[in-house]
C-alpha cells in the first residue's frame, strides 16, 4: 500500500494562513486592550511614600521571579523546536541523563532568587511595619524628629467610617483629609464587626476590630481626592462603605477644617450611637466638636452610658479580681451588641442614606440588669426570684 505524499503547496499554505491569523490578532489587539482603559492604576502610581515603597517591592519581587519563568518559558519553546523529529538536531543525545553543569545551573540560580527575596522581605517587614512611624517624606527628605504628626482616630462602623481629630476637636463621617508632607497617625478600632481600612493611594490596608486598637503611619506627598474603602467584607453595606481622603496644602486643609468647624453639629456620646445604628450610602457628615475621650469609650466598648470600659475590666482581672461581692454586679458589663443600659436600645437598621435613631428611655431601659431578669446565678431580684443558672 502506498501512502500519499503531502503536496509541496501544502507547507506554503499553512505558513501564510499564519501569518493571516497573526495580522488579525495584531490589528485585535488594540481592541482587547481597551476594557483595560478604565482601569485605575492606583496601586502603580500612588500618592504617599509609603504605598510608593510596597509597590517598588511588588516590582522587584515580580522582576526576580521573572529572571527564572521567562527564560524557563522561553528554553521550553527553543528545546520543542530544535529537538522536533524533522529538525534532526545532530546534537540530539537521546541517551542523555545528567550534565553537573546543568545540575548547578538549575538549582543554583532559583536559589539565590530566593534568597534575595527573602532579604527583601525581611527588610521590608520592619521598615513598612505600619506600627513603626515613618522616618522619610520620601526618598530624598527625612522626617523631621520635631515635626508634628497628624492624629487621626478611625472607626468602622456598619457600614460607614467615623474620623476624629482630637488634636483640632472635630469629627467626619466618610470624608477624610490631611496637608501635603505631614506624617500621619492613623489609630483604628471598630465599633461592631471585624473590617479593614485600605487608602491605596496612601499606604497598605490594616484591620479594624472591636475592642482592639490598630495604628497604621502614612505620608501624603501630593495633592488629590482618592478613594479609601474597607477591604473585608463585613455584611450586606460592604460594598458601600466607602470614602473620600482629600490631601491638600497647608492653606487648603486649614480650610477644610473651618469648613467642618462651621457645621456646629457636635459628636457626643448620645450621637455616637444614634451614629453607630447601621446604615448605607452615607453622606459626609461634619461635627464641629467631639466629646473628649470619645475613641477611647469607642474604643472600650463603654460609650453607652453604664457601660464598664474594657480596659477597667482587664485591670480588675489583672488584680485578682473584685471580690466575692463583684459576682452579683453585672450592670454594665454586657458588650455583645445589646444596648440595655443609660436609655439606648437597638432599632432596626435605617434605609439607605438614612442614620437610624435610637428608641429613646423606656421603663424598661430604668430597670437595672437584676430588674430585667439578668441578674446573676442566686441573685433575688425585688420579687424574690432567683436568677437562672447555666444550662
Amino acid at each position: 500500500m502506498s501512502i500519499r505524499k503531502r503536496p509541496a503547496y501544502a507547507d506554503s499554505m499553512t505558513v501564510r494562513r499564519f501569518l493571516d491569523r497573526s495580522a488579525f490578532l495584531r490589528r485585535l489587539s488594540p481592541a482587547l486592550l481597551l476594557p483595560l482603559g478604565g482601569c485605575d492604576w492606583i496601586l502603580m502610581n500612588p500618592a504617599g511614600d509609603v504605598a510608593l515603597q510596597q509597590r517598588n517591592l511588588i516590582l522587584i519581587s515580580t522582576a526576580l521571579m521573572l529572571l527564572i519563568i521567562l527564560p524557563v518559558m522561553a528554553m521550553t519553546v527553543w528545546f520543542a523546536w530544535r529537538y522536533r523529529e524533522k529538525a534532526q538536531a545532530k546534537d540530539h543525545d537521546p541517551d542523555w541523563d545528567h550534565s553537573t553543569t546543568l545540575e548547578l545551573l538549575i538549582w543554583s540560580a532559583p536559589l539565590l532568587i530566593i534568597i534575595a527575596l527573602g532579604a527583601i522581605t525581611w527588610t521590608s517587614t520592619h521598615l513598612l511595619d505600619p506600627y513603626r512611624p515613618i522616618e522619610r517624606i520620601d526618598h530624598e527628605r527625612r522626617v523631621d524628629p520635631a515635626a508634628k504628626r497628624l492624629q487621626v482616630e478611625v472607626v468602622a462602623m456598619d457600614w460607614k467610617w467615623l474620623f476624629i481629630y482630637p488634636e483640632l476637636g472635630i469629627a467626619t463621617v466618610n470624608e477624610m483629609a490631611a496637608p501635603v508632607d505631614q506624617p500621619i497617625e492613623f489609630k483604628i478600632t471598630s465599633s461592631s464587626i471585624m473590617n479593614s481600612f485600605f487608602v491605596p493611594a496612601l499606604a497598605g490596608q490594616i484591620y479594624a476590630m472591636p475592642g482592639m486598637q490598630t495604628v497604621l503611619h502614612a505620608v501624603a506627598n501630593k495633592p488629590g481626592n482618592f478613594e479609601g474603602f474597607s477591604a473585608n467584607y463585613s455584611g450586606a453595606g460592604f460594598s458601600n462603605m466607602r470614602f473620600r481622603f482629600h490631601a491638600l496644602d497647608k492653606a487648603g486643609f486649614d480650610q477644610w477644617v473651618a469648613k467642618v468647624k462651621a457645621s456646629g453639629a457636635s459628636l457626643d456620646r448620645a450621637a455616637y450611637v444614634k451614629l453607630e445604628q447601621p446604615s448605607e450610602k452615607v453622606p459626609p457628615i461634619y461635627f464641629g466638636s467631639v466629646e473628649p475621650h470619645l475613641f477611647h469609650a469607642a474604643l472600650n466598648m463603654c460609650v453607652q452610658p453604664g457601660k464598664k470600659c474594657m480596659d477597667a475590666v482587664m485591670m480588675t482581672d489583672a488584680r485578682g479580681g473584685a471580690g466575692k461581692e463583684s459576682a452579683r454586679d453585672t450592670e454594665g458589663l454586657r458588650h455583645d451588641g445589646t444596648i440595655d443600659v443609660g436609655g439606648f436600645h437597638p432599632v432596626e437598621p435605617g434605609r439607605a442614606g438614612e442614620i437610624a435613631q435610637p428608641a429613646g428611655m423606656t421603663p424598661a431601659a430604668e430597670k437595672t440588669p437584676a430588674e430585667q431578669g439578668h441578674q446573676a446565678p442566686h441573685q433575688q431580684d425585688q420579687d424574690g426570684h432567683e436568677g437562672h443558672h447555666g444550662m
